[in-house]
C-alpha cells in the first residue's frame, strides 16, 4: 500500500510539475520563444503543442512519449546577430541555430521540472513524517525513496519515452517546419524609383482603402479594382496632417495575396503590397488593417445570418483553422516589418464592432441577439491574435472607438445592408479610425511634414 501511495503521489507531482514549471526562454533567428512541455497525453506518441498569438496549434511532427514539447513566441524583434548573418548570406548557420536552441530549452526545461516534481514530493512526504514522529532513519529513507521515485518517473518520461524530442528539435529550422504549413513565397523586390516624400504608407484589406465610399479624384484602372476612396482613413491622415500617404491597401486582400504575395483583381494584377512600401524608405509610419480576409470574415457574416445558428461545429473548426493560418502568415508579415531599415512607427488597426447595442434594423437580415454575439466573439478572437502579435513585434494596436455608431445607430460610422460596401466604414468611420490612428503615432511623427 505504501508504494502504491508513493507511486500515485510521484505521478501526480510530474503532471502537476509539467503544470507549473516556467518554460524556458530561447533566442534565435531574431525571435524569442519559450520552451516547456504540453499537457501530459498518456498516449505513447502525438503532436507537440505551438503557441502563436493566443492560438493553439498542434505541430505536425509527432513526438514520442507523454511529455512533448510546447513552444510559446514571445518576442519579434531582427537583432544585431541576425542582421549580420542575413548581409554575410551565411542563412543556414541561422537557421541551424533555431534548432540548436529550441533543443537546448528543451533539456533545461526537463532539468527544472525535475527538480520541481521533486520538490513536490518532498513537501508532503515531510509534512507526514513529521505528524507520523518518524525517527530520523526512518524519514530519510521514505524522502529518498520518494525522490527517487520521481526522479525515475521522469527519467522514463524525458529521457526514455521522449528520447528523439532533443533531436527532432534540432531538425526544426523555422516555426513553420513545426506547424508544416505551405510557406510563402519570398516578397519580391519592388520596381520603381524610391518614393522619397512618402510620409506614411498604408498596408491592408478594404476598411483601409475605404471601399465603397466616394472615389478618388483621379483613379487609376488599379485604383479602381481595390476600391480606393478619397474617404479612406489614409486619405483623412493625409488631408489632417498634410502629408503625402500612400494606400496600397486593397479590397480582398490577405497577407498571402496582397500584402506579401500578389493579388488577382480580374483583368489586374495588384504588386505585393510591402514590396512597394520598401519604396517609401523615409516613411516614419506605417499602417495595417489585415485580418478579416484571411478568417473570411464576410463569408462567416453571410453564412451566420441564413444559418439557424452561428456556433455550430462545422463553422466553429473553420473560423478556428482560419485563424490558426493567419496568425503563422501575420507572424511572417511581422518579421518583415520590424526588419525595415528605416524602422517607422507600426500601426496595426483592430477592427470595430460594427453592429452596436440596437440590432433592429439587422432582424430581417436573420441576425438575432444570440448570432451577433457569436460573431462578437469571433471578432474578438480575431483582434486578440492582432494585439498580441503586434506586442511581440514591439508595435503598438489602435481600436478605433464606433461606440453609439453601430449600424442600427441614428448615426451609423459603418455602412448598412442596402450599402455598396455592408459593413465596411462609412466616411465618418474612416475619420474615427484615422483619429484613434493620430492619437496613437508617436510625438514627432504628427508634426506637418
Amino acid at each position: 500500500m505504501y508504494v502504491v501511495g508513493l507511486s500515485v503521489l510521484a505521478l501526480a507531482a510530474v503532471w502537476l510539475a509539467v503544470r507549473i514549471t516556467p518554460l524556458q526562454p530561447v533566442s534565435a533567428a531574431g525571435q524569442t520563444v519559450r520552451v516547456g512541455a504540453a499537457p501530459l497525453d498518456w498516449s505513447l506518441s502525438g503532436p507537440g503543442q505551438l503557441d502563436l498569438f493566443g492560438q493553439t496549434i498542434p505541430t505536425r511532427p509527432h513526438f514520442d512519449g507523454p511529455i512533448r514539447p510546447r513552444l510559446e513566441l514571445t518576442r519579434i524583434k531582427e537583432d544585431a546577430e541576425v542582421a549580420r548573418l542575413l548581409r554575410s548570406g551565411d542563412h543556414e548557420r541561422l537557421t541551424l541555430e533555431v534548432g540548436r536552441r529550441l533543443a537546448s530549452g528543451w533539456l533545461r526545461y526537463g532539468a527544472w521540472e525535475t527538480a520541481v516534481a521533486a520538490g513536490l514530493v518532498a513537501l508532503p512526504l515531510a509534512a507526514w513524517t513529521g505528524l507520523r514522529r518518524m525517527p530520523p532513519g526512518r524519514t530519510i529513507l521514505v524522502l529518498t525513496s520518494g525522490l527517487a521515485l520521481v526522479t525515475a518517473v521522469n527519467a522514463v518520461g524525458f529521457y526514455l519515452l521522449a528520447s528523439d524530442t532533443p533531436q527532432a528539435l534540432r531538425d526544426v529550422r523555422s516555426l513553420q517546419d513545426l506547424v508544416g504549413d505551405s510557406p510563402l513565397a519570398p516578397v519580391p523586390r519592388a520596381e520603381g524609383p524610391r518614393l522619397g516624400d512618402v510620409r506614411a504608407v498604408a498596408l491592408g484589406d478594404s476598411t483601409a482603402a475605404g471601399t465603397g465610399n466616394r472615389p478618388l479624384p483621379d483613379p487609376t484602372d488599379l485604383d479602381r479594382a481595390c476600391g480606393r476612396s478619397a474617404d479612406s482613413y489614409p486619405q483623412a491622415l493625409a488631408r489632417a496632417n498634410d502629408w503625402n500617404v500612400l494606400n496600397l491597401a486593397c479590397s480582398g486582400a490577405t497577407v498571402r495575396d496582397g500584402i506579401l504575395g500578389v493579388q488577382i483583381l480580374g483583368e489586374q494584377v495588384a504588386p505585393p503590397q510591402f514590396a512597394q512600401a520598401q519604396r517609401a524608405t523615409d516613411a516614419s509610419a506605417v499602417l495595417v488593417s489585415v485580418g478579416a480576409n484571411d478568417v473570411r470574415w464576410s463569408d462567416l457574416v453571410q453564412l451566420c445570418a441564413i444559418s439557424p445558428s452561428c456556433d455550430d461545429r462545422a463553422s466553429t473548426a473553420f473560423f478556428q483553422n482560419r485563424l490558426a493560418r493567419f496568425a503563422l502568415d501575420y507572424r511572417r508579415l511581422l518579421r518583415l516589418l520590424t526588419a525595415l531599415p528605416h524602422h517607422p512607427a507600426v500601426l496595426v488597426n483592430e477592427y470595430y464592432d460594427p453592429f452596436g447595442p440596437d440590432l433592429s434594423c439587422l432582424r430581417d437580415e436573420g441576425l438575432t441577439s444570440r448570432k451577433v454575439r457569436v460573431l462578437r466573439s469571433r471578432l474578438a478572437a480575431l483582434n486578440a491574435v492582432l494585439r498580441q502579435g503586434a506586442e511581440t513585434a514591439g508595435f503598438t494596436t489602435v481600436k478605433p472607438d464606433f461606440e453609439s455608431h453601430g449600424l442600427c445607430s441614428a448615426q451609423p460610422y459603418v455602412q448598412g445592408p442596402t450599402d455598396r460596401a455592408p459593413l465596411h466604414p462609412t466616411a465618418a468611420g474612416a475619420l474615427a479610425i484615422a483619429l484613434a490612428d493620430q492619437k496613437a503615432l508617436p510625438r514627432g511623427n504628427d508634426e506637418r511634414g
